[in-house]
């Protein structure tokens, strides 16, 4: 019989689930959030109870925990009398997620240029310089978005604020498969790096109100692009007057 897990049972089994500190249950919801992080769980694949009990070596009880923690995040949508699935955003919650994105990232570099000291805006020009070399000489899409996240990083360290932290990390986990549609445009990798730059650049200046545009144009065109394929993708899916099921 197949599974519907198998693209994640390399990490899974990898994880040393009972030999590390951290508590059982958070090492399962680390497992799984990775997994579909990673895009190794699909958008829109179920998650089968007795296959991750086998495959994590876990209760049902952590399991179940582990899938309402996920839910509450926003990465895992539970149907009553169908399971659990990965979510998949709608292109109306996509386009809302993508302006609160674009909100909370301009008032992230705003306080970043406000806190940060020239020592983080020169670490912010190197990740843009490591995610550029690999747009440049490998295209990998998984690589460029760690790349973009260790960007983020900087940007979250230097703006100082673990609110601000705190609502963009949610936020950016939920547009993640979105992130990657994105990315995986023709052309858009490149694309990326110029306007990482430009960002930098007006940071370095402490052109806050430069800088916060460009990130809001910068999101922009990454929602354009993303959304455009999501609504392709629906129209594609469903037939006329349908509407769009889980199952």
């Amino acid at each position: 019989m197949p599974t519907e897990v198998e693209p994640a049972q390399a990490r899974w089994s990898a994880l040393p689930i009972a030999r590390v500190a951290a508590p059982l249950r958070e090492q399962v919801i680390a497992a799984l959030r990775a997994a579909i992080l990673e895009s190794e769980l699909k958008p829109g694949q179920r998650l089968v109870e007795r296959e991750l009990i086998e495959r994590l070596g876990v209760s049902r009880t952590t399991v179940r925990e582990a899938i309402r923690e996920l839910a509450s995040e926003g990465l895992v949508t539970v149907v009553p009398q169908k399971g659990a699935r990965v979510s998949s955003p709608s292109y109306e919650d996509a386009a809302d997620l993508y302006e609160v994105r674009a909100a909370l990232e301009s008032l992230v570099v705003r306080r970043f240029v406000e806190r940060a000291d020239d020592a983080q805006v020169a670490e912010l020009y190197g990740t843009v310089d490591d995610y550029d070399r690999i747009a440049r000489e490998t295209g990998d899409i998984r690589a460029a978005l760690r790349a973009k996240d260790e960007f983020y990083a900087v940007l979250v360290k230097g703006a100082a604020s673990p609110p601000l932290q705190q609502l963009l990390e949610a936020i950016q986990a939920r547009v993640r498969v979105l992130r990657v549609t994105s990315m995986s445009h023709p052309g858009r990798l490149r694309a990326i790096t110029v306007e990482m730059r430009d960002i930098v650049d007006a940071i370095a200046a402490r052109n806050a109100d430069r800088a916060a545009r460009l990130c809001g144009e910068h999101i922009a065109m990454a929602a354009r692009t993303a959304l455009s394929e999501l609504r392709r993708t629906d129209e594609a899916s469903t037939p006329s007057g349908s509407p769009i099921e889980l199952d």
